[in-house]
């Protein structure tokens, strides 16, 4: 007999709306967790994936190793400030270029999205490249399912020891070719074979920090950062729109699947996956043979039979799948293909739609006005800024004089010697050099001191602006207005002088 407590969980269980199938791709009906051993389909747009992959790969290795006016490609130096992007630097002062340069990345994955989908994530991503490309492949190799996947059936202990052992040389080895983007490929090889580890510890704890991190997303989260911690899946279903070309299921073809559907073709054979056999008797069916290899490749879980999903990276595994099975049966290929739910509805193409035109024309304005900001940057960086201390002094033969500073930064390779001069000839500038020049290597930053000497009587109120100049020795110029303080010069005492 039932307790009250027992009988009130019953009548709980009861009243809840179980699923039919899966909530999630990676999730049981029970809740608990569905690991994903998808399997091989080495089609044509597999090894077009596997190519472009690997020149990802060494692309992201070789990079620190590659330089360009001096500075690796690419040298994002946090610590002094300065990133080295194709042989173009940018300093603090670049805010509004290196602004204009994520916003053209950013545009250009809305761009790509909104004509060919989620193109980014299965062709390009990191976490697909390494996790499809570099770290399955390893498993596969020690769980005996290389070249095909699946499933594997009894793994020795050793073996999966030996995995891990396998992946943490591999982690380790990618999060030095992360650090050395921010401190250069000759830093980071100093460090590991000339130093220890105590001697840079930001940087062994930046390493140790991502090596953690990978070991934790490539071994256990996985196709979950997909599906759960990056939010472009789900802004996907606001950047596309029905004429988008995304992996798609053509369902008036395909559908009602059945094994009943397909009829071989004279002298081959054909090998299902699960445990099926066609019946050419059968009445007339779509061309889908219901096989699910579209499902056991798919690195994220879903049948893409059942429509758009977020979940769906745009891997094609599912079109290389399909177009084998058609092959086989003697059907035409694209069962599953690139395509737009438009063309698969009969609509006509629109090629001209406000996504696809307003995007270019954003990415257009915003490229070029980050080319002219470009070009157009100066040699030199000038702030004049104002002393700490008194305002202003006056002196004994009756001028006023303010201290002020200016700092320079030499955005050139070149060492560049500048001097300070003012536009009007009765204003006078005292520097700490008699020559009012100052000296700086490639990239080096100064700030000095100076003192400007303009007459009482310009004074008209109780401030004033005068021009100075700052010249280098390559005859480049910036020209700023200074405002200076003085005693207040009211009209009644300048009427009365």
């Amino acid at each position: 007999m039932e307790t009250p407590v027992q009988e009130k969980i019953r009548t709980f269980e009861d009243a809840l709306i179980h699923p039919s199938g899966r909530v999630l791709s990676t999730l049981e009906a029970d809740g608990s967790r569905r690991w994903l051993t998808p399997r091989i389909s080495p089609g044509r747009l597999w090894q077009a994936r596997r190519i472009f992959a690997y020149f990802l790969l060494a692309l992201f290795t070789l990079t620190p190793y590659i330089h360009i006016s001096g500075h690796p490609a690419i040298l994002l130096d946090v610590v002094r400030r300065r990133f080295h992007i194709l042989g173009v630097t940018f300093l603090p002062t670049d805010t509004v270029l290196l602004a204009l340069l994520v916003l053209m990345v950013g545009l250009s994955i809305f761009l790509f999205t909104a004509v060919a989908g989620r193109i980014f994530c299965g062709w390009a991503c990191p976490q697909t490249v390494y996790l499809e490309f570099v770290y399955r492949p390893i498993e596969r190799l020690f769980y005996g399912t290389a070249g095909r996947g699946g499933k594997p059936k009894n793994v020795p202990t050793w073996r999966r020891i030996a995995l891990h052992v396998v992946y943490l040389g591999i982690s380790i080895h990618l999060a030095n070719t992360a650090l050395s983007y921010f401190v250069g490929a000759n830093a980071v090889n100093e460090f590991i074979w000339k130093s220890n580890p105590f001697a840079h510890p930001a940087a062994f704890i930046m390493v140790a920090i991502i090596t953690a991190w990978m070991m934790w997303d490539f071994c256990f989260w996985r196709e979950q950062m997909c599906l759960i911690g990056c939010p472009y899946g789900r802004l996907q279903s606001v950047l596309l729109d029905r004429w988008s070309h995304i992996v798609s299921y053509d369902v008036q073809r395909g559908e009602p699947r059945g094994k009943g559907g397909a009829k071989p073709v004279a002298g081959r054979s054909i090998s299902l996956p699960v445990s099926q056999s066609l019946d050419i008797t059968a009445p007339s069916r779509g061309d889908c043979v219901d096989c699910s290899m579209c499902v056991q490749v798919c690195p994220t879980g879903i049948d893409i039979r059942d429509g758009l999903q977020f979940e769906c990276v745009n891997c094609t595994q599912c079109i290389d799948a399909c177009d084998s099975v058609m092959d086989k049966v003697g059907k035409p290929r694209r069962l599953i293909g690139y395509s737009s739910q438009a063309a698969r509805a009969g609509e006509s193409i629109r090629w001209l739609r406000p996504r696809v035109v307003v995007y270019p024309a954003m990415l257009f304005v915003v490229g070029t006005l980050f080319v002219y900001l470009l070009l157009h940057r100066n040699a030199f960086d000038l702030t004049i800024l104002r002393a700490q201390g008194r305002p202003f002094v006056v002196r004994e033969d009756g001028s006023v004089e303010n201290t002020m500073r200016f700092k320079i930064v030499n955005r050139t390779e070149q060492r560049r010697s500048y001097r300070i001069e003012p536009i009007d000839p009765n204003v006078s500038i005292i520097a700490t050099d008699t020559q009012r020049s100052v000296t700086l290597d490639p990239l080096e930053t100064a700030v000095e001191p100076f003192q400007v000497r303009v007459p009482e009587t310009m004074f008209k109120s109780d401030h004033m602006d005068i021009e100075v100049r700052v010249i280098s020795d390559a005859s480049e110029t910036i020209t700023r207005f200074v405002r200076l303080v003085g005693p207040y010069q009211s009209t009644f005492v300048n009427g009365g002088r």
